[in-house]
């Protein structure tokens, strides 16, 4: 087992941070579990919640599987859930949905992270100082968790940083991690908007929960399979074996998305290593698999001893923010929900994207800088496979869609392409939809998305989302092949349809299929982590290319949903501590 040669303390402790509370006092316990017994439920509710005495440091870039993160949270919660509870820093988040029976009382969680660097305690040049004026809050990564009490199946969806969606900001398009800096409502909006997916509750993970979780944990060990170096990360291995890492060397791993990779043992300079590609879509697969490190190191541990769980809830709660929704009975009624679920053989996917031959990308005007396109029909359907419904269903609502002949549609094209709007028109007839308007608009750029525009009301701050308009934009999106995507605006509507398609690069109508294609399929997956006790391998799914992506050098060659590891990345760590493992 190779020790970090850059760990300066011997106790792990990283200056600039402090130590995570792992003190566990048994006594103190049993007292507050006394009184809480003798204390009628209204008293309970009404005592004080203790005042964090520190502001909120940068929040952490990655989210961590909520699945673990409940778990954590409430496994010991069982004897003193409301004391811990009180630990918890609540927000209102507006837009978010109630549990609905029609999804079989399933679960949406939000779980992001921030880029602020003004919310340190102690800056760190290495991340960008708020003073030199880097102070964009944006969420690196969206993690939007699935539960499903009826089946016990948690499944997770990475959104890629740079995917550009039509309603990321009040005032219209941008990438979606840009949605953060107008606060956690307009991200919860952006999502349920453009990609139809109903948000329950909000989490927001930071630095400290997250190194907190690994130190808690008595440090992670992860195997390289070779050199690798990250200059704004902090990552400095020199060469291959099997690393113990502490909470703050773990961030490095996962933050890294400008990694340099030792080419052959030999090869000592690591300044000259050949970089790495792909940077969000490799940190988001670096990010899955240590997540399934982290969450194997938890289940093997176990959560039954009090002495354990009292230090993982008390280390990872001070820094945990959750809407004001989502109570501690809650999180103890998911955890119950959870408590069969091998958390290992969570299914953990990723959006797919590609990226387009222009950068920057400049749309109506405005530079975007680098941007990736959606993909249709593999988005949509790896969407209802992880949340549970079938292209017939809506996502939002788990009730039927509206027949196609009950939609009235304007198709309007966005592309330049004269011939496109007649032939789009007429092959969405055939599939019957009534087609009630045709027409040209100026294309936003060279290269464009097809969106599915729908009007009505927006989503209430408070209350759910009645919108006729997005059930026909989920049906009508069902039909689509290519970059495409949805997106609310009233004013983009033609007047008399409900539905408006604005015509994009590469275009074309299909018929709506019920699965995406898998190696092994994201609901093998599912299945498996509710019928056996180990972890099955890891679906790798693959993206059908639209033929319009397929035959245009606009665009470059879409992402898989659930990629294999590189044979560079980092991995769990054999039981001896001298190589790869397997869970």
């Amino acid at each position: 087992m190779e020790e970090l040669s850059f760990i300066p303390l011997s106790d792990g402790h990283q200056p600039g941070r402090r130590k995570p509370r792992l003190v566990y006092d048994s006594d103190l316990v049993m007292s507050r579990v006394r009184k809480m017994v003798a204390m009628s439920p209204a008293a309970r509710h009404a005592r004080p919640r203790p005042r964090r005495s520190r502001s909120r440091r940068w929040a952490l870039r990655i989210g961590i599987s909520v699945s673990v993160v409940i778990v954590l949270l409430v496994g010991a919660v069982v004897a003193d859930y409301y004391y811990l509870g009180s630990l918890l820093h609540h927000k209102v988040v507006k837009h978010l949905q109630a549990v609905s029976a029609a999804h079989s009382n399933s679960v949406n969680i939000l779980l992001i992270g921030s880029t602020s660097r003004c919310a340190l305690t102690v800056q760190n040049s290495a991340y960008g100082l708020c003073s030199q004026g880097v102070t964009g809050v944006n969420a690196d990564i969206d993690m939007i968790v699935h539960i499903n009490p009826t089946t016990h199946q948690v499944s997770l969806l990475s959104i890629p940083r740079d995917l550009f969606v039509p309603n990321a900001r009040l005032e219209g398009a941008n990438k979606i991690d840009a949605a953060l800096y107008e606060g956690p409502s307009q991200l919860v909006a952006a999502i349920e908007e453009d990609f139809g997916i109903p948000i329950n509750h909000y989490v927001e993970l930071n630095f400290d929960t997250f190194a907190n979780v690994v130190d808690a944990l008595g440090g992670v060990r992860m195997y390289f399979p070779t050199g690798l170096f990250d200059a704004e990360s902090g990552l400095d291995i020199r060469h291959a074996g099997c690393y113990h890492l502490d909470g703050f060397h773990a961030l490095q791993v996962v933050r890294a998305r400008h990694l340099q990779i030792q080419p052959s043992p030999s090869d000592t300079a690591y300044t000259t290593w050949p970089q790495e590609g792909l940077s969000d879509l490799a940190r988001i697969r670096r990010t899955h698999e240590f997540l399934r490190v982290i969450a194997h190191q938890v289940s093997s541990q176990g959560l039954s001893n009090p002495l354990t769980d009292q230090s993982l809830a008390t280390a990872v709660l001070p820094d945990l923010t959750v809407d004001s929704g989502f109570t501690e009975a809650d999180m103890v009624h998911l955890a119950r929900v959870l408590a069969g679920v091998n958390v290992t053989s969570v299914a953990q996917e990723t959006f797919p994207i590609v990226s387009i031959a222009q950068s920057p990308y400049m749309y109506l005007g405005y530079n975007y800088g680098d941007v990736v396109f959606p993909v249709n029909p593999t988005g949509n359907q790896l969407i209802d496979s992880l949340f549970g419904v079938t292209s017939a269903q809506s996502v939002f609502t788990g009730g039927a869609l509206p027949a196609p002949s009950t939609i009235a549609v304007s198709v309007q094209g966005g592309a330049g392409q004269p011939t496109q709007v007649p032939v789009v028109s007429s092959q969405l007839a055939t599939r019957g939809f009534r087609i009630v308007a045709q027409g040209n608009r100026v294309p936003t750029d060279a290269i464009t998305q097809t969106v599915v525009w729908y009007g009505g009301p927006p989503p209430p701050a408070n209350g759910d989302w009645k919108s006729p308009g997005l059930l026909a934009a989920e049906s009508v999106i069902r039909y689509l092949s290519g970059s495409v995507i949805m997106g609310y605006n009233p004013a983009e509507v033609t007047p008399g349809s409900l539905v408006t398609v604005q015509t994009g690069t590469g275009l074309s109508v299909s018929t709506p299929s019920q699965t995406v294609t898998h190696t092994g399929s994201a609901a093998a997956v599912h299945a498996a982590a509710v019928t056996t006790t180990t972890s099955p391998a890891v679906s790798t799914t693959t993206t059908s290319i639209p033929p319009g992506i397929a035959t245009n050098p606009a665009f470059g060659v879409p992402s898989a949903t659930n990629p294999t590891l590189e044979w560079y990345d980092p991995r769990s760590c054999n039981a001896a501590g001298n190589g790869p493992g397997t869970f």
